[in-house]
């Protein structure tokens, strides 16, 4: 079968890798010129993606769309006939409009935390003066990604004001600001993702518990994602509450492909946040090593809506992001890091490198090299009947990496032990007879 990718900065390319080593023909475009050597030596990198449409058409193949910004182009090419999976310009202005996401919540039947759009930051600022309390900061729009968010840690929203305050005095880009303050709530934060064919959910959900921030603690500043607890159980009382509801309008918006809500649950219930919706790195990778049968056979049921399941592994996936410096930011990174040796202690086993997710990774002589644009080189994975076995298997593999100045948390997974498992079962949204 055939598969083509279109990416921004093939954050896919371990899916890709996977549809390869099924015995695939697999071609992707990624656009922007210095994530072009992501998995070079791996994977066949084309100039212009419209180039391979009729490639694609021949082979009665698939395009899949990596981001949440080229909607309206997905659409069309399914009318246009071809078998699209990614998303569709519904799902973009879900994501990319807050405001919108939360009203489309909202009429869904869920229950959403005061969320408020502003376009002018002195707005913003009198509206915290006048009705103090911690707030969330998210800019709209696809250029700005999760690790824009500022979580505030004030009370009254000082901390919010003041940053707020900042950027009126540094802005340089043209038009209005565009963003939103959402009360804050406290709980456990936790994602609920599925499969839409266009029609109807596929089954099992996924329930995600991501480490956003980089330091261990999370401490430091939001980076989109440092690693991620996962499991295919569980989630189906979330689901139902949450992402379930949203079936018609995901129906109605020609939408085919991953999404995920993201909530934080406490005693007075689910508050969805956001959604994601298209398949995310390491996200979806970390989701693979659960799966029972290729990522080939899942997008055949997506395209051919014959059947609502796929069998996944009982149990957990753990997920930890290996890094190079300056992570999270991209300034000066091919001067630090780039092109650094990636060495490991002992060869790894053909198990070993089904775990390794790679990512910001290319091939150089008979090793690898660190490539891409930021320095998040792979997510590192471990599964097993427990959270504990989970953790142990991919901090292993991680022990056995050895790159200049490599970052990673030592963390992941255990906010879930220490505390969020035992508050989800008090509340109820948590199975008490699941591997406790």
């Amino acid at each position: 079968m055939r598969f083509l990718g279109v990416g921004k900065d093939g954050s896919l390319g371990d899916m890709y890798l996977a549809l390869l080593r099924a015995g695939h023909e697999v071609r992707t475009y990624i656009e922007q010129p210095e994530w072009r050597g992501i998995l070079r030596g791996f994977i066949h990198i084309t100039a212009d993606w419209k180039r391979e449409l009729d490639w694609v058409r021949e082979g009665e193949g698939i395009v899949i769309f990596e981001r949440a910004d080229q909607g309206e182009l997905q659409d069309e090419l399914r009318r246009d006939g071809f078998h699209v999976i990614g998303g569709s310009a519904f799902g973009d202005r879900m994501e990319n409009d807050r405001s919108f996401g939360q009203v489309c919540m909202r009429e869904a039947g869920m229950t959403i935390a005061p969320t408020h759009a502003f376009r002018d930051f002195d707005v913003a600022m009198d509206f915290i003066a006048r009705r103090p309390r911690r707030y969330v900061l998210k800019l709209n729009g696809a250029d700005h990604a999760s690790s824009c968010s500022v979580v505030g840690d004030m009370d009254g929203g000082e901390d919010i004001a003041a940053l707020l305050r900042h950027h009126k005095e540094t802005r340089t880009a043209g038009g209005s600001p565009d963003f939103i303050l959402m009360d804050h709530v406290s709980g456990v934060e936790v994602g609920v993702g599925a499969y839409f064919n266009g029609e109807r959910f596929l089954e099992p959900v996924v329930i995600d518990w991501e480490h956003k921030r980089l330091f261990p603690g999370d401490l430091g500043e939001l980076t989109g994602e440092m690693g991620t607890l996962l499991t295919y159980r569980g989630g189906e009382d979330l689901f139902e509450r949450t992402l379930a509801r949203m079936a018609e309008q995901l129906r109605e918006g020609c939408y085919v492909g991953y999404i995920n809500i993201n909530t934080i649950v406490n005693g007075d219930g689910i508050w969805p946040l956001e959604f994601t919706c298209r398949f995310g790195y390491p996200g979806a990778a970390i989701c693979s090593v659960l799966h029972l049968e290729g990522w080939d056979v899942l997008f055949r049921r997506l395209i051919t809506r014959d059947r609502l399941d796929f069998p996944t592994r009982p149990g957990f996936a753990v997920g930890v992001v290996l890094t190079v410096p300056p992570f999270p930011i991209a300034e000066d990174y091919s001067e630090q890091s780039k092109g650094l040796p990636i060495l490991f202690r002992e060869i790894p086993t053909e198990d070993d490198w089904r775990h390794l997710q790679l990512s910001e990774v290319e091939k150089s002589g008979s090793g690898l090299v660190t490539t891409g644009g930021l320095g998040s080189l792979m997510a590192v994975t471990g599964i097993g009947d427990t959270v504990e076995q989970a953790r142990a298997a991919s901090y292993q593999r991680c022990g056995n990496i050895v790159v200049p100045g490599l970052r990673y948390r030592n963390d992941i997974g255990l906010r879930f032990l220490m505390r969020d498992r035992k508050l989800l079962q008090e509340w109820g949204f948590w199975p008490g007879d699941f591997n406790d």
